[in-house]
């Protein structure tokens, strides 16, 4: 009897642990019923397409927190483009370091169509150092157009560029620079810019070399020749293919129907003041050196004065020496009073003569 009793009560314990056991297992399969019902809409659109991602791979995803639908579409897309050398794993690596993996997949999808040489890890390297990937390949298939100088650059918001012919005359300057993208050196090369920089310089430096303003004006293609030659892309994430003049003009006379004739009649007012200007600096020195050569006279008649001064007195040393008698000197006075009357007699007047001889 107590046999009996002990076989039924672990006949039910039996059964109560495998009705634990059922519950536990409906349970666990639920859980993963809903885990692979959450994946399976994208599980399935991957192996249509072919694109080798598996339910373990999305697993790992969610785990890993990377968004799944990013990647996946973006395999896709890569398989469909004929790209299959691109893993899934280099596609999670790159979203993990921070990258925009549909600009990664759009760029290689559209390097691949247009024949452009793009590795994938180049790609994703420009992709981190900040610069849009796909915009360079889309400006490599298809060259845009860079305003020189631009409306918001660092000419202080000048919508043309000045510059200053040999002749002084002022011309104002638009140019448009025809780039696309060096993807070989768009890590470490520099923007747009320094190419505007270059291409503004280079054109003033151009204008500046002219003889005449009318040799710009008539064939401003050689300014865009210059500045093409100078090198404008060296060191620059860009090629440039052209560098044409858009506009050119004179400053000053945008009003103006004959330009010829204000630029003749304003260089007609600049040589008149110009020549006024040296008229009164000769004027100037002559009145300069007239009065340096009074002064030279004056200096001149003092030296004579003080020369007359010392003859009485070298006439005084020659009585007390004795080489000098009293008969000689009154015959120096009879010279002397003679001299003055045939002066006198001549009408030279005393004005011309000694002026501190008073007649004897």
């Amino acid at each position: 009897m107590q046999t009996c009793s002990l076989l039924a009560a672990s006949s039910l314990l039996a059964v109560s642990f495998g009705w634990i056991v059922a519950g536990i297992a409906i349970v666990i399969g639920f859980i993963i019923a809903l885990v692979l019902l959450q994946f399976f809409g994208l599980w399935l659109q991957a192996y249509m397409s072919k694109a080798g991602v598996g339910i373990a791979d999305l697993i790992g995803q969610r785990l890993r927190k990377v968004d799944s639908r990013i990647i996946v579409h973006s395999k896709i897309q890569l398989v469909k483009a004929g790209l299959h050398d691109i893993t899934t794993n280099d596609l999670e690596s790159h979203y993990l370091a921070g990258g925009r993996v549909p600009n990664i997949s759009h760029a290689m999808i559209a390097a691949h169509r247009a024949n452009i040489d793009l590795d994938f890890r180049k790609a994703c390297a420009i992709d981190l150092a900040g610069r849009d990937i796909l915009d360079a390949v889309n400006t490599s298939v298809n060259p845009k157009v860079i305003d020189c100088p631009s409306e918001t650059g660092m000419s202080g918001g000048a919508d043309k560029l000045d510059a200053v012919a040999k002749d002084g005359i002022r011309l104002l300057a638009k140019a448009r620079v025809t780039v696309r993208t060096n993807i070989r050196q768009l890590i470490g090369g520099a923007t747009e810019e320094t190419v505007i920089a270059r291409t503004g310089q280079a054109i003033v430096s151009a204008i500046g070399s002219s003889e005449t303003y009318k040799a710009v004006l008539e064939n401003p293609d050689s300014i865009a020749q210059k500045a093409l030659e100078s090198g404008l892309d060296a060191g620059t994430a860009f090629e440039i293919l052209s560098v044409d003049i858009a506009d050119i003009s004179v400053a000053g006379v945008s009003g103006e129907a004959n330009v010829g004739a204000k630029l003749q009649a304003d260089q007609a007012e600049a040589d008149l003041r110009r020549f006024r200007a040296e008229a009164e600096k000769r004027a100037a020195m002559a009145r300069a050196r007239e009065a340096e050569m009074s002064a030279t006279v004056e200096e001149n008649r003092a030296k004579v004065v003080l020369a007359e001064a010392e003859v009485p007195l070298a006439m005084a040393e020659a009585f007390r020496s004795g080489n000098l008698g009293i008969m000689d000197y009154y015959r120096m006075k009879n010279i002397d009073a003679d001299t003055s009357m045939r002066r006198s007699i001549g009408g030279e007047g005393e004005s011309k003569g000694d002026p501190d001889r008073k007649g004897g």
